[in-house]
Order: C-alpha cells, then sequence, then structure tokens
C-alpha cells in the first residue's frame, strides 16, 4: 500500500468513518463528507449511511463504487462551493442549479473535474469571476452558469472546450469583451461545436470581433441581447448558415446591417431593436422561414414598406 492510500485510510479511521463492507471509493467518501460539513439543507439520507453509494445518498449516482454524479437541483442548500469539489475526480456531471443560497465565488477546484461533461450552475447566488480552471475540462459539453452574480470578464480558456455543445453566460455581471483567439491564448472562435451562445443580459462591451464567427461554426441561437455592445454588426454573421435565432437587440450597434444576413435562410427569430443602426432597411427576401422580426427603434432610412415584407409567408410578428 502506497503512503497516500496509507494516509487515506488513517484519515478515514481517526474520523470515525467505517469503511468496512462500503461501497463507496473512500476518496469519493472524504470529498462528499466534507461538501455535507460545508453545506446545510442537504438531504435527509446524507449521513443516514457512511456509504454515500451503497446506501445510497440523494442526488448521488455512483458507477464502480465511484461517485459519476451530483444531481442537487432545487434542493434548499445553502453555503459555499469549495476546493472540496475537486476531490470526485470521476464525477460526470454535476448540477447544482437554482440554489439561490449557494454563494460566493466558485473554487478554481472544478477544473480537476477532468472527466466532467455536464456542468449546471444556473440560479445560484455565485459571485466574483469565473475561474480560467474551467477551461481544462476538455470533455464538457454542457456549460450554464446563468443567472447568478458573476463579473469579471469571459475567461479566454473557454476556447479550449473543444465538444462544448451548449454555452450559458447569460443574466450575470460579466464586462469586457468577446475574447476571440490569439496566438497566445484560446477565444470562442473556437467552439465549433457549440450550437448555443447565450450571453444575453450582461454587461458586456466593445466591438464584437468579425473572427469570432466563421462558416465552420454550427450555432443555432446567438442571444448577445441587453449588453453594451458597439461598433458594427460583423458582417462574418452571415456565414453561419446554421442560425436560428439571431438576437443583437438592446445594445449600441452602429452602421448598416450587413447584406449578407440575407444569407441565413433558417433564422425563424431577428431582433435587431434598440439600437443606432443606420442605412436602408436590410433586405431579407431569403429568408424564408423567419417568423418575428423586430427592426424598431433605429435610425434607417426613411422609405416606402419594402416589398419583401409581404414575401415572408412564416412571418407572424413584424
Amino acid at each position: 500500500m502506497s503512503l497516500v492510500q496509507t494516509l487515506l485510510l488513517f484519515a478515514f479511521f481517526y474520523a470515525g468513518i467505517d469503511t468496512t463492507g462500503s461501497f463507496t471509493d473512500p476518496r469519493d467518501s472524504a470529498a462528499l463528507e466534507s461538501l455535507k460539513n460545508e453545506w446545510q439543507n442537504t438531504p435527509p439520507s446524507w449521513g443516514a449511511s457512511n456509504d454515500p453509494c451503497g446506501a445510497p445518498w440523494e442526488g448521488v449516482a455512483c458507477i464502480n463504487s465511484r461517485v459519476t454524479a451530483l444531481r442537487l437541483s432545487t434542493m434548499g442548500l445553502k453555503g459555499k462551493l469549495g476546493g472540496d469539489i475537486g476531490g470526485l475526480t470521476e464525477l460526470k456531471s454535476l448540477d447544482l442549479s437554482f440554489n439561490k443560497d449557494l454563494t460566493g465565488s466558485i473554487s478554481p477546484a472544478l477544473g480537476d473535474l477532468r472527466s466532467l461533461s455536464i456542468l449546471i450552475l444556473a440560479g445560484c447566488g455565485f459571485s466574483g469571476s469565473i475561474p480560467e480552471q474551467l477551461g481544462n475540462l476538455s470533455n464538457l459539453s454542457f456549460l450554464a452558469l446563468n443567472s447568478n452574480n458573476f463579473t469579471g470578464s469571459i475567461p479566454p480558456s473557454l476556447g479550449k472546450l473543444s465538444n462544448l455543445y451548449w454555452l450559458d453566460l447569460a443574466d450575470n455581471q460579466l464586462t469586457g469583451s468577446l475574447p476571440v483567439s490569439t496566438s497566445q491564448s484560446s477565444g470562442l472562435d473556437l467552439l465549433l461545436k457549440a450550437k448555443h451562445f447565450h450571453f444575453n443580459k450582461n454587461q458586456l462591451s466593445g466591438s464584437i470581433s468579425p473572427k469570432l464567427f466563421s462558416s465552420e461554426m454550427v450555432l443555432i441561437h446567438i442571444l448577445f441581447d441587453g449588453n453594451n455592445f458597439s461598433g458594427n454588426i460583423p458582417p462574418t454573421l452571415g456565414l453561419v448558415k446554421t442560425l436560428e435565432v439571431l438576437r443583437l437587440d438592446r445594445n449600441s450597434l452602429t452602421g448598416t446591417v450587413p447584406s449578407n444576413l440575407n444569407n441565413l435562410t433558417n433564422i425563424n427569430e431577428l431582433n435587431l431593436a434598440n439600437n443606432k443602426l443606420t442605412g436602408p432597411l436590410p433586405n431579407l427576401t431569403q429568408m424564408s422561414s423567419l417568423n418575428y422580426l423586430d427592426l424598431s427603434n433605429n435610425s434607417f432610412d426613411s422609405s416606402e414598406a419594402p416589398e419583401w415584407f409581404s414575401n415572408l409567408q412564416s412571418l407572424t410578428t413584424l
């Protein structure tokens, strides 16, 4: 037995935890016991046994004696998300969503959970910056940090999450610009498997880089509304042919609407309202799937209603 294993077993016996007949790996038992002591309002089954897998604790899922999932949404948990979570090294899914009394900053130790594919912390009370260590979670496919109180900028390291499908950072207090890759760092333009960019209801600013979008992307939702973006709408948006929803409303965007947005034939919702856009109304003749269009509160050139309005057979809201 190695020295580390010996020390772990000693720690368990010293803490009064009986490992005899346990189905749970001692490392995971220790991590869960620490979380139980850190949090209030844990489920009644937590602590009813010393074997979270064998005599299962509510919300804990295991495979081959290792904890692989924590599903604790809407449990009324109170407390912090400290570094002990990093001890659950086989964790694949972590859902602590809608526990509004989980507060404080989230530990960089989350970046140690290299098996994690789902991370949902939506609707909690977390604050502070988003740890750049989340970029180490190479298996992550679903990341939801929306509806918290996160501040600071979006870490460029999130661009390393090459398997990411869902990225939701909406409804926080994030600032700064949208990071794109450079020779020294990653950026969001590298997320070629992502289908959802939800960054709305923050305080993001600066221009939206044309480099952010390319024809290799498969995005279906781009939600940038309710920020402080300025500058022009990047024409590279017209390269993302998979887009179904594009929301850029309630920003400070200027200039004309790129003509190649007309190439987005799968769009069903387009909202550019409440900006500072100028020039002619865009020609959206090819957007045959469009059912919701809002161009209001801009400074477009005066003109008669364009004929293409009446040619969009799916349009229900104009």
